[in-house]
């Protein structure tokens, strides 16, 4: 988002279609959005404060679990016990 976005004064301080707008800031972030989709949420971010707050908080978490979460190897023993411990529970 390198826009120049208006101040937060001049955008409106309630969402009408908070449900629509979430699921599309969701798919944009997520990579799934087409060209016009992106259109469409730079329009609504420079108007909603709620989407413009929703879609930087939701960027900012996905940034920091990118970072911070790894992958770590299990070792052989440790999966081996809880896959006998699945299979004892069925």
């Amino acid at each position: 988002m390198d826009k120049n976005f208006n101040s937060s004064s001049e955008r409106k301080l309630n969402c009408k279609d908070v449900g629509k707008c979430f699921k599309l800031l969701e798919s944009i972030l997520d990579g799934e959005a087409d060209l016009e989709s992106k259109d469409i949420l730079d329009e609504k971010l420079e108007k909603c404060q709620p989407c413009f707050e929703h879609f930087h908080l939701e960027k900012v978490i996905r940034e920091v679990l990118k970072t911070k979460c790894t992958k770590h190897m299990v070792p052989v023993e440790l999966a081996d016990t809880i896959r006998q411990k699945i299979q004892a529970i069925k």
